[in-house]
């Protein structure tokens, strides 16, 4: 279980170390940092596929991505000066994201590229460290994998390094030999490429959710939500139909969803009290049908190690909120879940479920945690340079 989340100079995300439950709700007013947040683990997750400097350039680039205040935020809740535009950097751009777990923990720091200002990448993000760890912290008695610039080192028993050396856009998770990396090293990609993250499904009349789908085992719901008929047949088939069932009448009383499968097409149908018909996916309201991706999202057939949703509420009706926070807890029993919202109903629903509630705030120097003193801040370790 990931028990510590950090990321340090990603848009507003200046220095934020965050502890993480089984089921945790990110809150906050508009602008305080909840969806850069988002962002930044899907960026830790993309490093599992490699695609974490592929990812910083569709976001609009490395400049885009970086905190753009000072160098030194002050908190002006305190009284500080609202004098704190951005200043002449001293230090080295860093964006850095990392997390801890019960078992490994993962860091990435990225930087400016060592390249000829003339060369088209020029802009292009550079790892300049990764280190994979045991425990809380990243430190010389935890470590496994020790990546610092191209080289590697990785320990068995003993320190030994490799010989292989890693162009700055690679990362250790996909491009270090199998036959050099470690068994933790393969646990961590396995674990980071398992992250889903669900945001805005798109219901519109066009949407492919509405129609007919060509279907096959799946895993996981796709993070657009198409596959919603497949997803659903396959946890039921993996033996989680109770499960399904069970949070569809706990939202809709009396409801039942069945998939139909023809010709290798599957279709979502879904019968309610009073109606003499089952309602096909393309004539359910958009709330209903958002509630049931988020039921797939959240009870695939393959449990995810860890699950992000962003503004789930949206479009639901403020009665399914209670529901909602219900289904995130009973998921959370297979699944790490973490909820990011501005809604203060759902909080409170979730709060009243058993999830640890996560207050943000920005006052100008960056996003800070409500109520986080420096005593009460994970331990956390990030490597020089």
């Amino acid at each position: 279980m990931i028990t510590t989340l950090a990321v340090s100079g990603y848009r507003s995300l200046v220095d934020l170390v965050m502890p993480v439950g089984r089921a945790t709700v990110v809150t906050g007013p508009n602008g305080s940092g909840k969806s850069s947040l988002y962002r930044a683990l899907q960026l830790l997750a993309a490093a599992a596929s490699g695609r974490t400097v592929a990812a910083i350039a569709a976001e609009g680039g490395f400049d885009s991505a970086l905190w753009a205040g000072p160098e030194s935020p002050v908190d002006l809740t305190g009284g500080g000066s609202a004098s704190v535009q951005g200043t002449v950097r001293t230090r080295p751009v860093s964006l850095r994201l990392g997390f801890a777990s019960s078992e490994l923990g993962y860091l990435v720091d990225l930087g400016l590229p060592q390249t000829d200002g003339a060369s088209p990448f020029a802009r292009d993000p550079e790892i300049k460290r990764e280190q994979v760890f045991a425990g809380p912290v990243a430190k010389p008695a935890t470590l496994f994998v020790d990546r610092d610039r191209g080289g590697v080192r990785v320990r068995d028993t003993t320190w030994r390094s490799l010989t292989q050396h890693l162009a700055p856009h690679e990362s250790i998770l996909t491009e270090t030999a199998d036959a050099d990396a470690t068994l933790e090293l393969l646990a961590l990609r396995r674990q980071l490429s398992g992250w889903r993250f669900y945001d805005h499904f798109r219901t519109d009349r066009d949407s492919p959710i509405r129609r007919p789908q060509i279907g096959t085992r799946t895993a996981s719901l796709a993070h657009d939500g198409s596959d919603l008929a497949a997803a659903w047949a396959s946890s039921e088939d993996a033996g989680h139909a109770a499960q399904l069932e069970r949070e569809v009448a706990r939202a809709f009383p009396g409801g039942r969803v069945r998939i139909e499968a023809e010709a290798g097409r599957f279709r979502l149908t879904m019968r309610q009290p009073g109606l003499l018909r089952a309602l096909d996916a393309s004539e359910l309201s958009d709330g209903t049908l958002r509630y049931l991706l988020l039921i797939a999202a959240l009870l695939p057939a393959r449990r995810a190690p860890f699950v992000v949703l962003n503004e789930p509420e949206s479009s639901l009706h403020p009665d399914l909120l209670g529901a909602l926070a219900e289904l995130v807890i009973a998921a959370s029993d297979d699944s790490q879940v973490l909820v990011v919202t501005h809604s203060e109903q759902l909080r409170d629903a979730l709060a009243a479920a058993g999830a640890d509630v996560v207050g943000f705030r920005s006052d100008g120097g960056g996003t800070r945690i409500e109520g986080q003193e420096p005593l009460d801040r994970p331990a956390w370790r990030w490597p020089s340079r």
